[in-house]
């Protein structure tokens, strides 16, 4: 199966419980960032991610709050760099105990003296490590040489412990189709659990000139797609045409939501400028969600941000039942 059956029951009963409920929009990942500190300053990453005081970190009572106010099956950890997160033992923990499945977002330098021995593998616990490209491209991206060399022997060692390892690919201008055809062969070759490739946002406070236009996004996603199904690739089919500019689909905004130290962040963690909530009720209720739907505004002109249409995408597919049984068999294949 393309992810572990406990996880995709889960996402299967809380769908089926926001539709008995006639909930139209609801969070189905809580993308929990508890710091802004991080040991690299990627390229490709918003500046407030990367510059936070580890003093100014959220504590574990603010982040479970988050997760018990917001009710997400699904914990997306992420920041600044996790595994720099004195908490995050008791964090994993609190987690696990709540029945919540987590995806640790990493650059996975300091997963050796952060978390292998100290976290357990765990059936509710997903490494995700970010490998952006093959060594040039993904170093280049980090700015920093030796980081691809470092996830590749941290994804080694954290097969052989027992985690379950997905591998994270954000697509730049310097990404090359042929460098994301190669990193789909080194997920089987590691035996790690699968990929997720997704286009990145241009985010109005990175300088650099790394982000695709919507046209450059449609011709590199065209040509991933002819060797996709061939791989453990996470996003949907849908998505995939999605991205490759096939077929159009609303933003949900509201399906994958953000806390971070500043507090809940309307609409999503990519847009910057529209400002933070303190706390849950007033963040959900105040957000104009149909306007965020509508990508009408200038920074989501060129998104296809994996996080943002998922969601719809899998709305999209339960329309037809051609559309349920290519997503079915994509579920139960590679």
């Amino acid at each position: 199966m393309r992810f572990p059956i406990g996880f995709t029951l889960t996402q299967t009963r809380h769908r089926a419980r926001m539709a008995k409920a006639n909930r139209k929009r609801y969070p189905t990942v809580l993308m929990l960032e508890p710091l802004y500190t991080c040991n690299l300053a990627c390229l490709g990453c918003s500046v407030e991610r990367h510059t936070g005081k580890l003093k100014d970190r959220m504590t574990l009572s603010t982040c479970l709050k988050a997760v018990d106010d917001c009710e997400a099956p699904i914990v997306n950890i992420c920041g600044g760099e996790p595994t720099l997160y004195p908490e995050l033992k008791e964090l994993v923990a609190g987690l696990i105990d709540r029945d919540k499945y987590i995806i640790l977002c990493t650059n996975a330098l300091l997963l050796d003296s952060k978390l292998y021995g100290v976290i357990s593998p765990s059936s509710h616990l997903f490494l995700m490590i970010h490998l952006d490209g093959t060594r040039e491209t993904h170093d280049f991206v980090c700015n920093r040489q030796g980081v691809f060399d470092k996830a590749i022997e941290m994804i080694h060692k954290g097969k052989e412990l027992g985690y379950h390892i997905y591998l994270n690919t954000t697509v730049y201008k310097e990404t090359k189709v042929e460098e994301v055809k190669a990193l789909c062969q080194l997920v089987d070759e590691l035996k790690a659990n699968g990929i997720l490739v997704a286009p990145g946002y241009e985010y109005e406070s990175v300088e650099s000139d790394l982000f695709l236009t919507k046209e450059q996004i449609h011709e590199k996603f065209q040509a991933i797609r002819e060797f996709s199904n061939q791989y453990k690739l996470n996003a949907t089919p849908m998505f995939m045409e999605f991205a490759a500019g096939l077929r159009e689909l609303p933003c949900s905004p509201w399906s994958t939501v953000n806390y971070t130290p500043k507090g809940w962040k309307a609409p999503c963690y990519l847009i910057e400028g529209e400002g933070y909530f303190e706390n849950w009720k007033d963040f959900w209720h105040q957000t104009d969600w149909a306007y965020w739907e509508s990508r009408q505004d200038h920074r989501c002109q060129n998104c296809k941000m994996h996080s943002g249409f998922e969601h719809s995408a899998v709305e999209e597919s339960m329309k037809t039942i051609k559309d349920q049984l290519q997503l079915a068999a994509w579920l139960l294949g590679k």
